[in-house]
């Protein structure tokens, strides 16, 4: 019997060393600025026949998908300081895009706890927050939006403008760093971001003619005329038909030649301006139109992005780094590809509230697997410490997500998530409004002096009414949901202490 628990203890002696001894995993995150869900080929959808994304799809085939993977402001600077703080936009205070709120890059960030702890840190690409980054040992940013031709790059040692189609570049400056820059005896974490898809849409000249014969499937709700909501989404500007211009958005007419000057823009969309030069169609006619450029644009910029991450993922195989490195894939907030008519973000209607979320993770991560648990963007910091082992700071909003990518949901875990929009008067006159959403249910409040009486709600049944047609916000048969989400509503307000 002694000689039984020696030799148990001995194994477990064993173990405990063989953990300590196993190197930490690398990470890489690769981030892209209003990539929608519905255009990633793993997530299915009207599009899933053009294959646009074959690389990413490998990763989610090789990974695991997260299905309801969402953000709590569907913006984009407040979505990135969101990722660094594992906060909530009022928290961080960088709740919208304007320069008049400033990010205070002195507040604590996961990558500062990273590299505390070991972790050599990189962030390159598009972070769309201005002043020096901090807790990265190698940072080399695009200045706010950046341009996707000759981009500018700020770093440590000042401005420089390099030649080239940004999304390459980008991607040449990671595999340089993975390469050449970093310390090679330590773990590392990689913010590898993209400017694509962001518009205005300029695809690479060699990427002109995809797609060019190809009809692109409309929405069902393309000609939806919002009978059911209220002032809101009478009131926005993102609709495609009168509000994407022919000009800097889609490059019909030559209109801003001042302007595709500047971005070092060529004349890769000549035959374009001819084909359209003189278009008198007007009506759906138009919009048909428009939608089909649009989309065309837009998944040609996506080619682009996946055929670079086919690039890291191929480095990471032939240096022997892809068995030990975490590659996830996601977007600082999904877009409208034509759902509502409309393209940008804001709402918190689906397609601008839901992000995609793909992780592959070798030996931890089964392959091919599916989450359908409610994870939101306050959630990827604490991820980030957690698989580095490292403590997640009390102040943090969200929670780790690495039980689910072990495929074992806490007891615990969030049963509805909370949003909030503020930026109005804006961009796209999206009223403010903030709202809460369960697996099934949708409660959104619009507020502000611009809404009637200070205040509008709409209620949506996202299992009897997946496009939100239908508002049934007032209707007696949704009286006793309604009253129990206003409730839960104050209890995550409270929770994540907004005092708006």
């Amino acid at each position: 019997m002694k000689l039984f628990f020696k030799t148990a203890l001995l194994l477990i002696f064993t173990i405990i060393q063989l953990q300590a001894q196993k190197p930490k995993p690398n990470i890489i995150w690769i981030f892209t600025d209003d990539h929608s869900y519905q255009t990633i080929g793993a997530y299915g959808g009207r599009l899933q026949g053009l294959n646009p994304t074959p690389n990413i799809d490998k990763l989610a085939a090789e990974g695991m998908r997260f299905e309801k993977c969402y953000v709590e402001n569907s913006i984009c600077a407040p979505s990135r300081a969101t990722l660094l703080t594992g906060k909530m936009s009022h928290m961080h205070g960088k709740f919208n895009n304007t320069k008049k709120t400033v990010f205070n890059h002195d507040q604590q960030q996961f990558q500062k706890l990273l590299q505390q702890n070991g972790y050599e840190t990189a962030m390159i690409g598009k972070i769309h927050m201005d002043g020096k980054m901090q807790g990265f040992n190698y940072w080399e940013v695009l200045i706010g939006q950046g341009s996707y031709v000759n981009p500018i790059l700020l770093s440590e040692k000042g401005k420089q403008q390099y030649q080239g189609y940004t999304t390459d570049i980008i991607t040449d400056k990671s595999l340089d760093w993975l390469q050449n820059k970093r310390v090679q005896d330590k773990p590392f974490m990689l913010m590898f971001h993209h400017k694509a898809p962001h518009r205005p849409w300029v695809p690479k000249k060699e990427h002109m003619t995809l797609y060019e014969d190809v009809h692109i499937p409309e929405p069902k709700n393309l000609h939806d005329d919002f009978a059911t909501k209220g002032a809101a989404a009478h009131g926005q500007t993102l609709s495609i038909l009168p509000d994407m211009n022919l000009d800097r958005d889609l490059k019909m007419k030559a209109l801003e030649k001042e302007w595709f000057k500047k971005s070092g823009i060529d004349e890769r969309f000549d035959d374009r301006r001819t084909k359209y030069k003189n278009l008198k169609a007007t009506g759906n006619d138009l919009l048909a139109i428009k939608y089909q450029e649009y989309m065309k644009d837009y998944l040609r910029c996506i080619y682009s992005v996946d055929e670079n991450i086919g690039r890291v993922m191929n480095y990471l195989k032939e240096s022997g780094l892809d068995k030990n490195t975490i590659v996830m894939y996601s977007s600082d907030q999904g877009f409208y590809m034509g759902e509502h008519g409309w393209f940008d973000k804001r709402f918190m209607y689906e397609e601008s509230f839901r992000t995609p979320l793909i992780v592959k993770w070798p030996g931890t991560v089964k392959a091919g697997s599916v989450n359908t648990d409610l994870v939101q963007n306050i959630d990827f910091a604490e991820t980030f410490l957690d698989i580095a082992g490292v403590e997640v700071p009390k102040e943090m909003q969200g929670k780790s997500i690495l039980p689910l990518l072990k495929g074992k949901k806490p007891k615990d875990w969030r049963k509805s998530l909370y949003y909030h929009y503020y930026e109005y008067p804006g961009a796209h006159s999206v009223r403010r409004h903030e709202g809460i959403a369960n697996k099934r249910y949708k409660l959104i409040r619009f507020y502000g002096e611009d809404v009637p009486n200070g205040e509008e709600w709409e209620f949506y049944d996202l299992k009897k009414d997946p496009s939100e047609m239908n508002n049934t916000y007032g209707e007696m048969k949704a009286k006793k949901r309604v009253l129990s989400m206003k409730k839960e509503l104050q209890d995550l307000r409270k929770q994540y202490e907004v005092k708006e």
